[in-house]
């Protein structure tokens, strides 16, 4: 990761300064310059660490002449080269000392340190906050107290603080920096109070305070001889600044490695901004159980909330893997249903019923749920793959339930719902069952109380199975058809959503705007039942972003 970690300290007598500074130098490119006695990159790197080293001794040097540091201003001594290590496997190294390298990063980091222990500090004075701009970089910033006995108000004032020049790759890693950041803070935080109590109980120091003298002669002395301590000696800790690098080394390479990026050909669909809220939404989760107490008892959560995302991000690995009988296709779960009963089906996965698959196979079960999937965007899927007892529409509308569980009334009599029975023919219950055997093994009865007829729409639905009758093309090829018929639905949703929800036109206009659309005529009522499914199914990402923009040009005539 292109970014920075330091270890910043207000002093009360120099003001903010830079204690501890780890960097990631990347391996350099192999270059035809190298061959003609052209400086490389690596030597040139090499020319920069010891350019670092020497601007952080003259900085050192410097001020000690000039009485501008003091010991609480100075991590590692003048004459220490620093701390250096290499990953093996990507041969980045990371170098830590008192200043950067590099001249260039000497100012940037000096700007994070005073703005992070001044101007730049959430409500409290001690938290994560995060500020920036595209000339001095962004910076995310955690700052804290550490106890000090003979400090004004027994604390002295630090904070860490991470430099890099992409703002969207820094926000992303808030969650996972602040977790980690907490880790070394808190480290600190209790080594240092061990010391602080062992130092008040051999001289409190409040006492002394109330009981001596004040005066403005001698008020300076005091505090330029209570200024001079630094974070070893408040901590008592020996390999302090070794420990310090080995976190912040493990710190800029594992945000590295969490991110990735991606090269996608035009602007995202709806399908991937879905899936990537999704992933964010679980890692903060995680997040938020790994701070609770270990020693509280957590809460279980519905498995059906917990298995949401895993089991849709995982459908295409998770088919091949599963053992025994299952569906492969939409072809082929329309030629073992039959077509009827296969656009039946279709017809209430696309209107958002709920889908109820009961038997004793799992396996088969989840591979008729991976392919009937694929009818809806990712924000329509709300699964749970099998259970041991009914769940209601609201929290699922594909269901896996075993052979004894029963249905509700209210489910069986209601027209929003489907139930498809598996039964095993008893001729084949001790046999084995091979991948192949599906139609001749199992029997599959369809129910449902929808009175509505399901042969006139959705147009959808009628463009579908015109590909999938279409023996001369491949299963890759009809997978592809379905993914345009998605996307075309989904610009028309979107259209939709903004015409009805975001600018409130009445009904006249929306009827209008249905018919350029070309959601009327034959299977009106059912185009239109699609259509308001696949609304909720946006991405909150655009949602946000529509709602924005509309607010921004309510904004624009008065300005």
């Amino acid at each position: 990761m292109n970014a920075l970690v330091a270890l910043c300290h207000f002093c009360e007598l120099h003001g903010p300064r830079t204690l501890f500074c780890t960097e990631a130098l990347h391996p350099p490119s192999p270059s035809p310059s190298s061959q003609t006695g052209v400086p490389t990159p690596g030597d040139r790197d090499r020319d920069c660490d010891r350019e670092g080293e020497g601007l952080t001794m003259r900085a050192n040097s410097s001020a000690t002449q000039r009485n501008e540091m003091c010991e609480g201003c100075r991590s590692l001594p003048v004459s220490h080269p620093g701390f250096v290590s290499i990953d093996d496997e990507t041969g980045i190294r990371f170098l830590s000392h008192q200043h950067p390298r590099q001249s260039q990063l000497f100012s940037v980091v000096r700007q994070a340190c005073v703005r992070s222990l001044s101007c730049e500090v959430c409500p409290g004075r001690e938290g994560p906050i995060f500020f920036g701009d595209e000339q001095h970089g962004f910076v995310f910033s955690h700052t804290f107290f550490i106890k000090d006995s003979l400090a004004r108000g027994f604390q002295r004032w630090y904070s860490i603080v991470m430099v890099a020049m992409d703002r969207i790759y820094l926000i992303n890693s808030w969650p996972f920096l602040l977790r980690h950041l907490k880790l070394t803070i808190q480290s600190l935080q209790s080594t240092a109070l061990k010391v602080f109590d062992g130092e008040q109980g051999v001289c409190p120091q409040r006492a002394v305070r109330m009981n001596s003298v004040f005066s403005p002669a001698v008020f300076p002395h005091q505090r330029s001889g209570n200024a001079a301590r630094s974070l070893t000696s408040l901590t008592q800790h020996p390999n302090l600044w070794a420990s310090l690098h080995s976190s912040f080394s493990w710190l800029l390479k594992a945000c590295g490695c969490r991110l990735t990026e991606k090269l996608l050909e035009g602007a995202p669909t709806e399908d991937t901004l879905v899936l990537i809220e999704r992933q964010t939404e679980q890692e903060e989760e995680m997040s938020c159980w790994d701070r609770a107490d270990e020693g509280s008892s957590k809460p279980q959560r519905h498995h059906s909330e917990n298995e949401l995302v895993p089991d849709f991000l995982c459908d295409d690995a998770k088919l091949d893997e599963l053992p025994g009988p299952k569906f492969r296709s939409l072809r082929h779960l329309r030629q073992v249903l039959g077509p009827a009963e296969f656009r039946q089906l279709a017809w209430h996965v696309l209107m958002g019923n709920q889908v109820i698959w009961r038997g004793a196979d799992r396996g088969l079960i989840q591979s008729a749920f991976v392919v009937l999937k694929s009818l809806l965007p990712v924000g329509c899927v709300r699964s749970v793959p099998y259970s041991a007892q009914y769940e209601e529409a609201y929290k699922c509308n594909f269901l896996g339930l075993s052979p004894d569980v029963p249905i509700p009334a209210h489910v069986s009599s209601s027209e929003f719902s489907v139930l498809v029975d598996i039964s095993t023919e008893r001729s084949c219950e001790s046999s084995a069952v091979s991948d192949d055997d599906v139609c001749s093994h199992y029997q599959f009865t369809i129910s449902s109380a929808n009175t509505q007829p399901t042969d006139r729409g959705p147009a959808l639905l009628n463009k579908l199975e015109v590909a999938l009758s279409n023996e001369n093309l491949s299963v890759d090829v009809v997978s592809h058809c379905l993914l345009c018929l998605k996307e075309e639905w989904m610009n028309k949703v979107k259209v939709l959503f903004k015409f009805s929800k975001v600018d409130g036109r009445g009904r006249e206009d929306t009827q209008k705007v249905l018919a350029l659309l070309g959601a009327t005529g034959p299977g009106e009522e059912d185009n239109v039942r699609l259509l308001k499914f696949w609304m909720t199914g946006l991405s909150k990402t655009y949602k946000s972003h529509l709602m924005t923009a509309v607010r921004g040009g309510e904004r624009s005539p008065s300005q």
